[in-house]
C-alpha cells in the first residue's frame, strides 16, 4: 500500500502529539503525582507508536514504544517519577523529533537511539538510568526471553493488530525460518534474494535478527520472517527453496492467541522488549490507526467537520495571485479616473470592496498563533535553568497571537537569543538573589499582543538589569561611542548601544547567549521584517525587551510621494503625519537642516538626494514633509509632492540588489510604473 498519500498528515498529527509530550511533561514534573497528566502523555505516545508503524517508520514506533513502557509504569504507580527519568524522558522526544523533521525534510527518519532505549529499559526495570547498559547485555536478555516464550520472534501490541487485522481481511499470517547452507559465502545477498521472493507474495512485517542486522550478516545460517499473504504455506515454501544455498524453509501458520498469550504474560513481568519492524504496513488496510482515530473523531467530531489541512505552498500560490489582482485592480482605478465614466467607475468601486474583502479572508488564512513559536521554549528555558544552576519560572501570556506565516518562520531564532541572554546575563543565580531580598526563583515573562497593524511581543525578566557603567565602558573601549557624547546620553539611549555590532558586556563567554555575539544579529534580523526591537532597564529590577512586527509582510499601505518624474512608497505604519514647510522655516543645527516640529528639533532628509535623482530646478518657496518615525527618532522626509495613499503589493529586488540602501523593494503600480519602496528604519540612525 503507496503511504506517501497519508505523510503530510503523519508529520502535522506527530509534530501535534510530539507538542502535548513536551506540555505534560513540564506540567507533570511541577505535579508528579497527577496520574491524569501521565494519562495524556501515555495517549499521545500511543496514538504516535501506531501512526509510525503503519507508516512503516520502525526507529521511531520502537523509541515510541518504550517511552510508552516507561510511562505505563508510571501511572501504574510501579516506578516513581525523578529528576532522572524526566530527564531521559525529555531526550526521548528530543529524538522523536528530530526523527519527524527528518521524515518531513524527506529523510528516512532513521537515528541511532540506543542509549536512550537502553535507559528507557533500566527505567522501565526500576533501575537508574544512570549506569546505562551495554547493547550486548540488552540483546542477550531479549534472546533468553525468546527462548523462553518458545516463539521466534517476539511480537509488540501494534504488530499483533497489524497481524489482526490482516487476519479479518482475508490474510494469513505465517512464520518463516529459513537456514541457509552453512558454506554461504553471501548470506546478505541470499537474504535479499528472500526477501524479494516474500514482497512479491505478501507484505513483511518483521525480521529476526532485524534487517539491518541481517544486511551486515550478523547472523550465523538461520533468520525468521513475519509475513502477511494470501498464498499457502506450500506456495511460499517452494518458491523460497528456490534460492540458491538455501537449505531448509519450515513455514508455521501464526497463533495470534498464543502471541497475545505472551504479551499479557510479559506486561505482567514487565520484561524488557525489542521491537524489529520491517514494513509493518498491512496490502489494502487503512485501519490500523482507526481505534485511536475514532476517538479523537468522537470527542472533536464538531470541530473537526468544520476545518480542513491545507498545504501552505497552496495558500502561497493564492496569495500570489491575488497579489497580481491588487496589482490590476490599481490599474482599473486608474482608467476609471480617466475616463470618468460612471457605469465604470461604480463597477471598479464594488470590485474594490469585494477584493478588498477577498484579502482580509486570504491574510487571515495565512495567520498562525504565535504559540507554534512559543511552545519550544518551556522546555529549553528548563534545561537552560539545569545549566546554569538557576531556577527559572516562565510565563507565557498571548500565545493566541497571530502573525502571518512568513513571519513567524522567521522570528524563532531572534526569541531564541533574547530568551537566552535574558537568563544567562539577567536573571541571577538563587543565592545572589536571596543575599539582594528577592525570591530565589526568577521570572521571565513572554508576552504578546496586538496593537493597530502591528504585533508586540515583549520579554521581561526580574533579574539584576542593565549597567549603564558597564554599557558606557565596553562602548566607550569598542570605539562606538565618545566619553563627552556618553555623559550626555540618556539612559534608554545607553542601553539601545548593546544592539551595536560585536558589543557584549558579558565577562565570561558561555555557549548559551551567543558566545558575545551581541544583539545585532537579533536587531537587524526584526529590522529586515520591517520591525524594530527596543530595550528597557533598571538596574536591579531587571529588563524589558520589546519587538514591534508588522501583521503581515506581503501587501502593505503606503503613502506615494514624487521626486521629480520618479514615484516612491513611504510605509503608513512609518508615518507619523505629512507637513507643507516654508523654506525660512528651515533651520541649521550641526551642518543638518532641521524643522521645529511641535516643539520637536527634527532632521530633514531630502530623498532626491540620497537616491541621487536628477533634479531640474530647486527654488520651491514649500517643501512637502513626510514625518516618519523610528522608535522615539523622527525624520522629516523632503519630497516634491504627494499621490496619496495606496494598498500596494511589495516585491523583493532580487539577489542582485538587495543591498540597495533605504530601499527594502519595490512595487507596480496601476500604470505599470514601478514605485521603490523606502525604508525608513535605515533613514533613521
Amino acid at each position: 500500500m503507496d503511504m506517501n498519500q497519508y505523510l503530510e498528515v503523519f508529520i502535522e498529527e506527530s509534530k501535534e502529539h510530539l507538542q502535548t509530550c513536551n506540555e505534560q511533561l513540564l506540567e507533570l514534573e511541577k505535579n508528579p503525582l497527577d496520574l491524569k497528566i501521565v494519562n495524556e502523555i501515555f495517549r499521545s505516545a500511543h496514538t504516535l507508536k501506531g501512526m509510525s508503524a503503519t507508516m512503516g517508520y520502525e526507529d521511531l514506533a520502537n523509541l515510541t514504544h518504550k517511552m510508552e513502557n516507561v510511562l505505563d509504569a508510571i501511572r501504574n504507580e510501579k516506578i516513581s517519577v525523578t529528576s532522572e527519568v524526566f530527564d531521559v524522558l525529555f531526550e526521548a522526544v528530543d529524538h522523536l523529533e528530530e526523527m519527524v523533521m527528518s521524515i518531513a525534510e524527506g529523510g528516512d527518519g532513521k537515528r541511532d537511539v540506543a542509549k536512550v532505549v537502553n535507559q528507557l529499559l533500566l527505567i522501565e526495570k526500576g533501575e537508574s538510568p544512570v549506569n546505562v547498559a551495554a547493547s550486548s547485555e540488552v540483546s542477550a536478555a531479549v534472546a533468553v526471553l525468546a527462548n523462553e516464550s518458545g516463539l521466534k520472534s517476539i511480537y509488540d501490541e501494534f504488530e499483533l493488530t497489524v497481524l489482526e487485522q490482516s487476519k479479518e481481511q482475508g490474510f494469513e499470517s505465517y512464520e518463516i525460518s529459513v537456514s541457509l547452507r552453512e558454506d554461504c559465502l553471501l548470506k546478505a545477498a541470499r537474504v535479499f534474494m528472500v526477501f524479494e521472493v516474500l514482497e512479491k507474495v505478501g507484505e513483511v512485517i518483521k525480521s529476526n535478527p532485524p534487517a539491518e542486522q541481517l544486511e551486515e550478516e550478523q547472523f550465523d545460517s538461520a533468520f525468521h520472517v513475519t509475513i502477511v499473504t494470501r498464498e499457502s504455506a506450500d506456495d511460499i515454501q517452494k518458491k523460497i527453496l528456490k534460492v540458491s544455498e538455501v537449505e531448509t524453509v519450515e513455514v508455521h501458520t501464526i497463533s495470534l492467541n498464543e502471541i497475545r498469550s505472551s504479551l499479557n504474560n510479559d506486561s505482567e513481568q514487565q520484561a524488557p522488549e525489542v521491537s524489529n519492524i520491517v514494513h509493518p504496513a498491512v496490502p489494502e488496510t487503512k485501519k490500523l490507526a482507526e481505534p485511536e482515530a475514532a476517538k479523537k473523531t468522537s470527542t472533536s467530531k464538531q470541530s473537526s467537520s468544520k476545518t480542513i489541512r491545507v498545504n501552505i505552498e497552496r495558500l502561497d500560490i493564492l496569495m500570489n495571485l491575488f497579489e497580481e489582482l491588487v496589482i490590476d485592480r490599481g490599474r482599473l482605478e486608474q482608467i476609471s479616473r480617466e475616463l470618468n465614466n460612471q457605469e465604470l467607475h461604480e463597477t471598479v468601486e464594488r470590485m474594490s470592496r469585494i477584493s478588498g474583502d477577498l484579502q482580509t479572508i486570504i491574510l487571515n488564512m495565512r495567520m498562525v498563533p504565535v504559540e507554534t513559536v512559543f511552545n519550544r521554549f518551556p522546555k529549553m528555558v528548563r534545561q537552560l535553568a539545569r545549566d546554569l544552576n538557576k531556577k527559572i519560572n516562565l510565563e507565557i501570556i498571548g500565545a493566541e497571537t497571530e502573525l502571518d506565516r512568513t513571519v513567524i518562520d522567521e522570528i524563532g531564532d531572534p526569541l531564541v537569543h533574547l530568551l537566552r541572554n535574558a537568563i544567562d546575563h539577567g536573571v541571577e543565580t538563587p543565592e545572589v538573589r536571596k543575599a539582594s531580598g528577592k525570591d530565589e526563583e526568577g521570572t521571565v515573562v513572554l508576552k504578546a499582543y496586538h496593537s493597530g497593524n502591528h504585533v508586540f511581543i515583549e520579554i521581561e525578566e526580574d533579574g539584576a538589569g542593565i549597567s549603564r557603567e558597564r554599557v558606557l565602558k565596553k562602548a566607550i573601549s569598542k570605539g562606538i561611542i565618545s566619553e563627552q557624547a556618553a555623559a550626555s546620553l540618556p539612559d534608554r539611549q545607553v542601553y539601545e548601544l548593546i544592539f551595536a555590532s560585536g558589543f557584549s558586556t558579558a565577562e565570561k563567554i558561555s555557549d548559551v547567549s551567543g558566545r558575545g555575539v551581541g544583539l545585532d544579529v537579533v536587531k537587524s534580523t526584526i529590522e529586515s521584517l520591517g520591525g524594530t526591537v527596543s530595550v528597557d532597564s533598571k538596574e536591579g529590577t531587571g529588563s524589558i525587551f520589546s519587538i514591534q512586527l508588522p501583521l503581515t509582510l506581503s501587501i502593505i499601505s503606503v503613502m506615494l510621494v514624487e521626486i521629480q518624474k520618479e514615484k516612491f512608497a513611504i510605509p503608513l505604519s512609518s508615518i507619523i503625519e505629512t507637513a507643507i514647510v516654508k523654506r525660512e522655516e528651515i533651520l541649521n543645527a550641526h551642518n543638518q537642516k532641521v524643522i521645529d516640529f511641535r516643539g520637536k528639533v527634527v532632521p530633514l532628509l531630502f530623498l532626491k538626494d540620497i537616491f541621487k535623482v536628477p533634479v531640474y530646478q530647486d527654488d520651491d518657496e514649500y517643501y512637502s514633509v513626510v514625518i516618519v518615525r523610528k522608535g522615539d527618532k523622527m525624520a522629516g522626509l523632503v519630497v516634491d509632492s504627494f499621490i496619496g495613499q495606496q494598498e500596494i503589493v511589495l516585491k523583493g529586488l532580487g539577489n542582485y540588489l538587495n543591498s540597495v540602501f533605504a530601499i527594502s523593494g519595490a512595487t507596480i503600480l496601476g500604470d505599470g510604473q514601478v514605485a521603490l519602496i523606502v525604508d525608513c528604519n535605515a533613514l533613521i540612525k
